[in-house]
């Protein structure tokens, strides 16, 4: 069989499963710019927002490990096709729901059914490219997921000027009920792709072994770190912190966000590009990834600083640097065997979305401490004690990971 061509790939491939993953960020980000809405409506503080949208990322967490079992015996193309369905029911939900509870329903069907949304496009690129293309494929098809929380910015804080939340909702059951069918009915699947042939049980045991391998739990550390903060920022409490700590107006806050959006869509297709291009040159992508999460690090300080919150420059620099711990997928799958993947990759996954889950809900948790003024904000400090935090553990897991390792006592003996 002849290599399928790039254009082959990106358009029939990447593309439909780039509109999964759009919706799953528009999804995961929606709520920072709808939270005095929610706010307003449900009449919750800090604790109880960053509950209802970390839910979100229980479900998500939750369903990894079967998720990866799924995609290594039935494919990337009907699982993803079939949870999105989910994830447009449980907006739906979100859309009808009277109550906080009803809401939380509705955002871990989300969770759920957009659970898929990256793991399962990094499974089709492993079986449709070549190895030492998947860091480049990977970054350019996460850029999907960046539009996403462009999406989420200032096009629905004008949806939201002119008409209720909940029928932003219905929009977006609409448009995920369509990406479902493009993934089903132009996805083709992979003819040579290697196939599960072991038993449910052993493959359980192959995770539970995967679980244990110091491989695995010298990246995690680090990934979950990477991720979780940013995503518990980007995807909520960029907007508070806009709001209460730079003392911008709602509509104001709103283009920093689409400012910080863009950045992370750039910032994903850039990552992928400089990895590829440096480890054509030598330079591994573990190195690559060390030297960006210090660079996060730094912006991580800043924005616990306070100081001059609202620059540009700075939440373009987070956009960017935010989600390179991404690289880990291909570092930690490049490990294993194929067949593997798509399991390795789901468990690292669902270790990072569950934590960040305690990211999210847990930065809510924290600036609740501090009591609201008149107005409603929380004072500087808490925003201050709260990201401070994420950076000192932030910092901690790289220190792991950068530690030496010792090696097996079978490559001692050679």
């Amino acid at each position: 069989m002849l290599a399928p061509s790039m254009a082959f790939v990106g358009g029939r491939v990447l593309l439909p499963f780039a509109c999964g993953y759009f919706m799953s960020y528009l999804f995961r980000s929606v709520n920072a710019v709808i939270a005095p809405n929610l706010q307003r409506d449900l009449g919750i503080g800090a604790g109880d927002l960053g509950t209802l949208t970390a839910a979100y990322f229980v479900a998500f967490a939750a369903f990894q490990l079967p998720l990866g079992i799924l995609l290594d015996r039935f494919g990337p193309r009907r699982v993803q096709a079939v949870l999105l369905l989910s994830a447009a029911l449980g907006a739906i939900i979100f859309a009808v729901g009277s109550s906080l509870s009803h809401l939380v329903i509705g955002r871990t069907l989300i969770g759920f059914g957009v659970a898929g949304g990256l793991m399962s496009a990094m499974k089709a690129i492993a079986l449709w490219l070549p190895k030492e293309r998947w860091a480049l494929a990977n970054g350019v098809f996460m850029t999907a997921g960046g539009l996403g929380a462009l999406a989420a910015t200032l096009p629905v804080e004008l949806a939201v000027e002119h008409t209720h939340w909940t029928v932003v909702f219905w929009g977006l059951a609409g448009l995920t009920v369509f990406a479902s069918m493009m993934i089903f009915f132009v996805v083709p699947e992979h003819p040579g792709a290697p196939k599960a042939t072991t038993s449910l049980g052993q493959q359980l045991r192959e995770c539970g072994a995967f679980l244990v391998d110091r491989r695995f739990w010298r990246i995690a550390p680090v990934s979950m770190m990477g991720m979780a903060s940013g995503m518990a920022i980007q995807g909520l409490w960029a907007g508070p912190y806009l709001r209460d700590v730079a003392g911008l107006e709602r509509a104001t806050a709103a283009q920093v966000l689409f400012i910080l959006a863009a950045a992370l869509t750039a910032g994903f297709t850039l990552t992928g590009i400089a990895a590829d291009r440096l480890q054509r040159r030598g330079i591994p992508l573990s190195r690559t990834m060390s030297l960006s999460v210090v660079v996060y690090a730094a912006v991580l300080a800043l924005l616990a600083s306070a100081i001059d919150p609202a620059n540009p420059l700075l939440w373009i620099a987070f956009g960017i640097m935010s989600n390179t711990t991404v690289l880990a997928y291909p570092i930690l799958s490049s490990q294993f065997a194929l067949e593997q993947a798509g399991r390795v990759n789901t468990l690292l996954n669902g270790v990072v979305f569950g934590f960040t889950f305690f990211a999210q809900a847990g930065m809510g948790w924290l600036i609740d401490l501090w009591p609201r003024n008149a107005n409603g904000s929380y004072p500087v400090e808490a925003y201050q004690w709260t990201f401070g935090l994420a950076l000192v553990l932030l910092l901690l897991s790289l220190g792991w990971y950068l530690l030496p390792q010792r090696e097996p006592a079978s490559a001692r003996k050679e």
